[in-house]
């Protein structure tokens, strides 16, 4: 099984180290420095993948008892999660990194360390690549891979490794956002390569330098008696002074008989607004990213919170849903488990930096009596106050059968005659 892992990411039986990640291939693609960081050379590409990181990063973590939903503040693997999950990381930079892995390998492995009583006393992630999820002859699962800190290959329990996965077409690995949408991230990488060569030549098109003079038939010879070819030559010379940002606009002057012809369509012509555009927005479909994160569409403000909605309904809820799951599973204790304690994410803090939102959201709570002022307060990590913790709730709504009774009652008519008189 580590022989298989072994030819899987390398190709042959040799020796791996972390200390040349050039070595580490799968297929045919570096799994490091690969076309995984290329694709972050896209704007787009890398501000999706900040996006969505930053936006499960901030979340807050908490343990609840699912049977009361109280909030359980002091067990190991909540501090873990909310404090340092390893000497090397905070909190913060621990979730984005898992998540930046996720979705641009497809793939985020962290390694759980645990004390002589089993409880978790460290998170360390795994490099992309050196980690596999493999099932055995009898069906069970395994992880075969290097141990961060002894960088000894062996096998591992499903129990002591985290693996937060995209979307799978086999349930055990997922396959890259990246990967998914090869063909337009390559598309907006041509189209970027081709801007930036169309700019580092100043500007200027390709075209024909042409005159009537045979210069095939004419044999040049230089100083040491070389032949020269007269078609590159003049090619040369023309690009050395007529090529570059330093060299654009510059004025040509041509002689024997050369006549300079533009072929291909001007920077305007090749619309290239409309083109950046487009593929900004694929980008986005790609991620189920909401267009105007990334500075594109016309949306209106309240298109806007409408898709800010749907942001994290769509693309957030289901990613919580799986760190929530793996986490309180391999995480806790079965016993833990048994007893209805889950890890969770407020995804209210997506919502820190929208005040009306966040505002109107506690309002409705607070009047419908769902939230205690002590409960808002809590959420806007606030202290509480006396007399906070009572829940309220509008006598206004009354059920339609007491109706006429408490309409009686309350215009005065409590003497049980017709009309309140």
């Amino acid at each position: 099984m580590i022989g298989q892992f072994i030819r899987r990411v390398t190709g042959q039986g040799g020796t791996l180290t972390l200390d040349d990640p050039t070595g580490w291939y799968s297929s045919d693609r570096p799994l490091f420095g690969g076309k995984e960081m290329q694709a972050m050379k896209l704007p787009a590409v890398n501000a999706c993948i900040e996006i969505i990181s930053d936006s499960i990063a901030k979340m807050p973590v908490y343990l609840m008892d699912s049977g009361t939903r109280e909030r359980v503040t002091d067990h190991p693997a909540l501090r873990l999660l909310t404090s340092r999950p390893t000497e090397a990381l905070t909190a913060f930079d621990y979730h984005k990194l898992m998540e930046s892995r996720r979705i641009a390998y497809g793939n985020a492995y962290a390694l759980i360390l645990r004390d002589k009583w089993g409880v978790p006393v460290e998170l360390l992630p795994i490099a992309p690549g050196a980690m596999m999820p493999l099932l055995d002859s009898n069906a069970k699962l395994w992880y075969v891979g290097i141990n961060p800190k002894t960088q000894e290959y062996r096998k591992f329990w499903p129990e002591d490794v985290l693996h937060y996965k995209a979307f799978s077409t086999d349930g055990l690995e997922g396959v890259s956002y990246l990967r998914r949408g090869a063909e337009t991230i390559e598309t907006a990488l041509q189209a970027q390569r081709y801007e930036a060569n169309y700019y580092k030549n100043g500007g200027q098109v390709s075209g024909v330098l042409a005159t009537e003079t045979d210069l095939s038939s004419k044999t040049r010879f230089d100083e040491n008696g070389n032949a020269i070819d007269l078609k590159n030559r003049i090619r040369e010379n023309w690009e050395s002074i007529h090529s570059g940002a330093d060299n654009a606009f510059r004025i040509a002057v041509l002689d024997q008989g050369l006549k300079y012809t533009p072929l291909t369509a001007t920077n305007r012509d090749a619309q290239f607004i409309e083109t950046k555009a487009a593929s900004v927005e694929d980008i986005a479909r790609l991620f189920n990213i909401p267009f105007y994160k990334l500075g594109a569409g016309k949306e209106s403000y309240a298109a806007n919170t409408q898709a800010a909605i749907e942001y994290m309904q769509r693309t957030l809820s289901p990613i919580v849903s799986e760190h929530e799951q793996e986490d309180t599973h391999k995480l806790l204790l079965e016993s833990e488990s048994a007893r209805g304690l889950q890890l969770r994410r407020n995804m209210m803090g997506e919502l820190r930096g929208d005040w009306s939102a966040r505002g109107a959201w506690y309002q409705t709570m607070h009047q419908n009596g769902v939230y205690s002022v002590n409960d808002i307060r809590a959420l806007e990590d606030l202290p509480d106050v006396p007399g906070g913790g009572d829940r309220l709730a509008s006598l206004n709504y009354v059920p339609l059968e007491d109706f006429r009774e408490l309409s009686r009652s309350r215009n005065g008519g409590g003497n049980g005659r017709e009309g309140g008189e």
